[in-house]
């Protein structure tokens, strides 16, 4: 089967990509979990400028995760892109443990990688 990138369903990707980077930004704020991330991530205080090298990376990285989900989807093999995003969560999770995170901030940080698949996803099946 051969992938082409005109396939692909790219308002969805885009939007996946918008909607997981902004729910970052809500997040890991003080509206939502920012306090007990802060709290169990070594107390990690925000910069006093925001840091664009990790907002970059951050962006590029969902941008591809939201690309894979594109290609599962064009594809029919979404279920590939749920073991990802598991497999993500999952990493996520081990690094932050390995870092000795508190187990609330490694089960925000993990459950933050779920629900911003979920909502690639959504955009797959809503555009």
């Amino acid at each position: 089967m051969e992938i082409t990138v005109t396939a692909l369903n790219w308002p969805a990707v885009i939007a996946g990509t918008i909607a997981a980077f902004a729910l970052g930004m809500v997040w890991f704020s003080p509206m939502l979990f920012g306090k007990a991330w802060s709290t169990g991530s070594h107390n990690i205080r925000p910069p006093a400028s925001p840091p664009v090298a990790a907002m970059v990376v951050q962006l590029i990285g969902t941008f591809v995760l939201a690309l894979a989900v594109g290609l599962t989807e064009t594809y029919q093999a979404i279920g590939a892109a749920i073991a990802a995003i598991l497999a993500v969560a999952l990493i996520v999770a081990g690094m932050d443990l390995f870092s000795q995170k508190s187990g609330k901030a490694t089960l925000i940080d993990a459950s933050y990688v779920v629900v911003a698949g979920a909502l690639m996803i959504l955009a797959q099946g809503l555009l």
